[in-house]
């Protein structure tokens, strides 16, 4: 599965069923461009356990204010809607996978 860009308006449908890694990031962000290509690699390896998804936060402020998202990169894990982990700032790739695999 390819790395999706979500929106306000499907963000809730898009995080509401399985594992879902969301990256609230922005494009002037020096760490969320870091941190993409270490996405898209783990979206290489381990789609079948985790879908990631994409929300920028300059265009999509409402669904950053609802979670709180002070910091850029944040991550998110989502498992069936809930929030179930988060971290802040780049990560290595090797503790974004322990993140997943704790909630696989």
């Amino acid at each position: 599965m390819a790395i999706k860009n979500v929106t306000d308006q499907n963000f809730t449908s898009e995080t509401s069923e399985g594992l879902v890694l969301a990256d609230f990031w922005a494009p002037w962000c020096g760490p969320c461009k870091m941190i993409a290509p270490v996405l898209e690699e783990i979206d290489g390896e381990m789609s079948e356990k985790v879908q990631i998804v994409k929300l920028d936060v300059d265009e999509n402020q409402e669904t950053a204010g609802k979670f709180g998202v002070m910091s850029i990169p944040t991550l998110l894990l989502f498992k069936d809607g809930n929030v179930v982990d988060q971290v802040i700032g780049f990560q290595p790739k090797e503790a974004l996978v322990e993140l997943i695999n704790k909630h696989a």
